[in-house]
């Protein structure tokens, strides 16, 4: 009889394992970035949600309904007369997405703080006054979109976190004075006895103390193979039971496991990442101000100090402020970016932000997992060993009807290698699986069995030699016999990515160090490293050992990605400068704690991430200092009466704006 215990929320902690909270937080919530996360209960989920959903939606309008008015705006502005229209138009764009932005310039202003937002504000109000409000419209749209999608990585982090809340159960199932109980984790106590069943999630650490089952552990380890579990082994929360009974006596308390430190790990390298400020931001401290004092100065000082006309002067001072006015500087940087991203889109590579674009161009270590990353973390035939005369055929067939009865990788691995071998299967009679060591069956009224090595160790013809071969080579042993012999032995191994190869070696002619981290044993990630070309590989890795290693490199003074797909691969993505997911096969957590994700898996789009980054931020020196060196050029001039106002407009205003954006538009047009 199951027993429930309601009251399973507890003041002690969340089943997450962060107890932090303010006075501003919810009950049983985590407090991630400012913002509140339920425990394992999920009691905060539909709130959190619902304003996820209603802020992106608002952001959507603004850049959707500002896109619409933009467009019309020039249309009118260059091929109709209705240049007050287009005007209006124009301050409507500016009105609907930058309004927040000219306020804090404003506020700014007062303060007596030159910082990007006042700067963008004189930007603004400068078009306008020469009559181009379309240079302000479109400063305030690219920036917006900017803001936006730097904005995605607050969201990103507070999904990821959502996500790994999810993994684990909320209640287990303990053994309490001969009944089965069922309790929140939160109140199951070290030393309780868990009650695990075929197909359960494992709730809490602990160690088998009866049964035998194998446990798929790839959300924790990356393992690609279901592990054998029997007294005395130790497994984690969130892992998947496959088979047999077990009972597992609890290790650690719910916000002790493995599981809740990654959820740490993964909080704490995403508060490490502060944004820091970009070189723009700090030039419009100086920019600004002095670009102001110096028109001034000009306007007053020669008609005081030697009489000149104030009128010559003024006009003077006026140019230089065209000329000076920061369209093209500020446009430089914001529209490369976006125009790198959209490239990136249009190539399958999801870019959330322009800082990771810019972090690319200085990655010289690129850090990839294993499993699911540069293999495909599905099991393929590649050995068949033959044994006391049974041909090749004979020992698939063999295999593949017993396997034929099992869900186990091993067995569907081997099941699809004899249905594309076009080998018929045999009738399989008193089918009977060993939990943990193989399966048998009778065929043809004769006795067979396959399985592990530990299921025919005491048999005189064990094949060590060729097992040991085999597991030399990162492959899997897999052993069919029948009553009397060993018929042969099948070696499987996880498929290398078709391009995982060329994408090493490209890394390399670019200068870049690899190294592979796998929770594989020696073997497995010695042969998988050999194969491609990795420059160092390191086994039988924790989550927290990942995110070390990654820490201990970028202590080095090295810029680090990590690429990776699963749950287990979350904090070192977070940890890393730049973190990449394998999209389409990567677990839900690992996409949104990564700051790019490769939508089709095609590993490949490292290097060309590697070119973009690189290609972009050249761009984006050419717009920088393009702009830098001709306003200081006119500038110059203007200041002796050599510039008029119309070539101020003409050249030093729009034609640099529009030749800064035409020339960032090279990228998305070629990439």
């Amino acid at each position: 009889m199951l027993q429930k215990n309601k009251n399973h929320q507890t003041e002690e902690h969340c089943s997450c394992g962060c107890e932090e909270s303010t006075e501003n937080s919810m009950p049983d919530t985590c407090e991630i970035n400012n913002t509140s996360y339920s425990c394992g209960c999920g009691c905060n989920q539909a709130v959190f949600e619902e304003r996820e959903y209603v802020g992106s939606r608002k952001n959507i309008f603004i850049i959707s309904s500002s896109a619409m008015l933009l467009t019309l705006g020039l249309y009118l502005d260059f091929f109709t007369s209705q240049v007050i229209f287009a005007e209006i138009l124009f301050l409507a764009v500016i009105v609907i997405a930058g309004h927040n932005l000219i306020i804090d310039g404003v506020k700014s202003l007062l303060k007596g703080n030159f910082n990007m937002n006042l700067l963008m504000t004189i930007a603004v109000l400068g078009s306008f006054a020469i009559g181009s409000g379309a240079e302000g419209a479109v400063i305030i749209f690219l920036f917006y979109i900017a803001e936006f999608l730097e904005g995605y990585a607050g969201r990103r982090a507070r999904r990821s976190i959502k996500a790994l809340l999810e993994l684990a159960p909320e209640t287990a199932i303990i053994k309490r004075k001969g009944k089965n109980v069922e309790l929140h984790v939160n109140d199951v106590n070290v030393g309780d006895i868990l009650v695990i069943r075929p197909g359960d999630k494992i709730p809490l650490d602990g160690t088998v103390v009866n049964g035998i089952s194998s446990v798929n552990q790839a959300a924790i380890t990356g393992e690609s193979i279901p592990i054998t579990k029997s007294e005395g082994d130790e497994v984690f929360a969130a892992t998947i039971n496959k088979e047999g009974y077990l009972e597992v006596k609890v290790m650690k308390k719910s916000n002790e496991t493995v599981l809740s430190r990654i959820i740490k790990l993964v909080k704490e390298s995403q508060n490490r990442k502060s944004n820091t400020e970009s070189f723009i931001e700090k030039f419009a401290k100086y920019y600004t101000p002095t670009v102001v004092l110096v028109a001034a100065l000009i306007a007053v000082i020669p008609p005081l100090a030697i009489g000149q006309p104030f009128d010559m002067w003024i006009y003077r001072a006026l140019v230089l402020l065209v000329i000076a006015c920061p369209c093209a500087f500020l446009l430089s940087t914001p529209v490369a970016m976006i125009s790198g991203i959209t490239s990136g889109t249009r190539n399958g590579v999801l870019i959330k932000g322009s800082k990771y674009v810019e972090e690319m161009k200085n990655i010289d270590s690129i850090v990839f997992d294993k499993t699911g990353t540069l293999t495909e973390g599905k099991l393929e035939v590649t050995d068949v060993i033959t044994l006391n005369n049974y041909s090749e055929k004979e020992i698939l067939q063999i295999a593949g009807s017993l396997e034929a009865k099992s869900k186990h990788p091993l067995a569907e691995a081997v099941v699809q290698y004899v249905k594309d071998s076009d080998i018929e299967f045999r009738e399989v009679k008193n089918f009977e699986s060993i939990t943990g060591s193989g399966v048998s069956g009778l065929i043809n009224g004769k006795m067979f069995y396959i399985g592990k090595k530990s299921l025919f160790k005491g048999n005189p013809e064990f094949p060590e030699d060729k097992i040991n071969e085999l597991q030399s080579e990162g492959k899997t042993a897999i052993i069919l016999g029948n009553d009397k012999h060993i018929l042969g032995v099948i070696g499987l191994m996880d498929k290398i990515r078709r391009l995982s190869k060329n994408t090493i070696q490209g890394l390399k002619e670019r200068n870049i160090k690899t190294i592979m981290l796998t929770g594989d044993n020696e073997g497995t990630a010695k042969a998988v490293s050999s194969k491609i070309g990795i420059n160092e590989y390191y086994s039988g890795l924790l989550p927290e050992d990942k995110v070390r290693l990654v820490n201990e490199l970028i202590e080095k003074g090295e810029y680090v990605a990590m690429v990776g797909d699963g749950v287990n691969d979350a904090p070192a993505l977070a940890k890393a400068n730049v973190g990449i997911a394998m999209g389409a096969v990567g677990s839900d957590v690992a996409i949104e704690t990564a700051d790019i994700a490769l939508m089709e898996d095609d590993i490949s789009k490292v290097n060309y991430l590697i070119d973009l980054s690189r290609k972009t931020m050249s761009v984006v020196k050419q717009n920088v200092y393009s702009a830098i060196f001709i306003q200081l050029f006119l500038a110059l001039f203007a200041v002796f009466g050599f510039v008029s106002l119309w070539i101020a407009v003409t050249f030093g205003d729009i034609g640099l704006t529009l030749a800064v954006i035409l020339n960032a538009l090279r990228i998305s047009r070629n990439g």
